[in-house]
This record gives structure tokens, C-alpha cells and sequence, in this order.
């Protein structure tokens, strides 16, 4: 199950990474950049950040070959898909609930804690993307308004809660995504959001100052 989410989460990440060069109406190399920095930017961060050296593509080059071989279909497919935009934002969020369990699986092996699980989960899951729209000049998953790295948050901790109760390992992946997916949906559809924070007037300087 782990393995199939690792795979799912990479293609899918370099789909978007495509979408977005296909938006900028860049050549084939641009294409398949962007699908490899966006399909494996994530979980590269995660492993650095763990000190799991080789970085797994490295160990693994079949993940480089999918990001390939996903951003040459995209070139010729792109044009297909009327609404590019709104499609890049779903396969995104497939590949952020993938990826928030993916990581959080990660780095509770390699880790044994719960809270770093989280953290590699969350890195994992929204890395790739924020790397993808700084690069293509889109508007960063870190300025919108909707639920976004919370989603990531929450599909990471429930896999990380159920995996510390001993639940299946296929059961606490198919709710960590599900709930990722979720949240990250109901986003994109409805525009959920979080309380954001409002500015309000500072303190007037006068008032800090202490008469006797």
C-alpha cells in the first residue's frame, strides 16, 4: 500500500509539475523538469532532512523514469484537457494526501516518533508543490486562502495516530489519504478555510509610557 501511495503521489506530482509548463508553453526539457522537480522535490527535502542518504530516486531511479516518462505524456496530452487549471489543482491534491502519508510512514520508521512522522508527512506532501509554483511564477500554495498544508496536517496525523495504535498499516493509509483528500477537495469545491489572522490597530505609544 505504501509503495503504491509513493508511486501514485510521485506521478501525480510531475503531472501537475507538467500542467503547470504546459501553462507557460515551455519545450519538452522545460516539461520534463518540472515534472521531475515537482514529482520528487518533496520527498528529496524529507530524506535530507532525515539523513537518509542516497536520496531515494538516487536508490531508486524507476521514480526519475516515471517523472519522465509522466511529462512527455502531458506534452502531447496537455492540450487535450480544457480546464488545465482547475485539473492541476485535483491531481494535487491526490498527490498531497498520498504524499502526506507516504512521508509521515517514512519518517515514523526511520524515527520511531510520532511528532517528526508529522513533520516528514507534511514536508513530504507540500514541498514539491510550493517548489512548482515558485518556478512557474503561480500563485504559491502558501498564499491561498483554502485549506492546504492543513490538509496535509490532518491526513499525516490520523495515519500516524492509527499506525501508533497498531491498526493495519492499509487501513491507517486509506484513512490518512482519505482525510487529506477530504479536506484538500471540500477546499478547492466549497473554498473551506481556516481562521485567518486580521490586523488590528497596535497600542498607542502614549499608553505604554508609565506616568507617575
Amino acid at each position: 500500500m505504501l509503495y503504491i501511495l509513493d508511486y501514485a503521489g510521485v506521478v501525480v506530482f510531475a503531472a501537475t509539475g507538467a500542467l503547470a509548463a504546459s501553462r507557460k508553453q515551455l519545450d519538452i526539457i522545460g516539461f520534463l523538469f518540472f515534472a521531475a522537480l515537482t514529482g520528487v522535490g518533496g520527498g528529496t527535502l524529507r530524506d535530507l532532512v532525515l539523513g537518509r542518504t542516497p536520496v531515494f530516486w538516487v536508490i531508486d531511479p524507476g521514480y526519475v523514469l516515471a517523472c519522465i516518462a509522466t511529462g512527455i505524456i502531458v506534452f502531447f496530452a496537455a492540450h487535450l484537457v480544457e480546464w488545465r487549471y482547475r485539473l492541476l489543482l485535483w491531481l494535487d491534491a491526490i498527490g498531497l494526501a498520498a504524499y502526506s502519508v507516504m512521508g509521515a510512514a517514512i519518517g515514523l520508521a526511520s524515527t520511531g516518533s510520532a511528532p517528526i512522522a508529522i513533520v516528514t508527512g507534511i514536508l513530504t506532501a507540500t514541498c514539491g508543490g510550493i517548489l512548482r509554483d515558485i518556478l512557474a511564477d503561480e500563485p504559491s500554495v502558501l498564499l491561498r486562502s483554502e485549506v492546504y498544508i492543513s490538509a496535509a496536517l490532518a491526513g499525516a496525523c490520523t495515519f500516524t495516530f492509527l499506525e501508533v495504535l497498531g491498526v493495519p498499516t492499509v487501513a491507517s493509509s486509506a484513512a490518512g489519504f482519505a482525510v487529506a483528500f477530504a479536506l484538500r477537495g471540500g477546499a478547492i469545491r466549497k473554498g473551506w478555510t481556516i481562521p485567518r489572522y486580521r490586523p488590528r490597530p497596535g497600542r498607542d505609544p502614549d499608553d505604554a509610557v508609565r506616568k507617575p
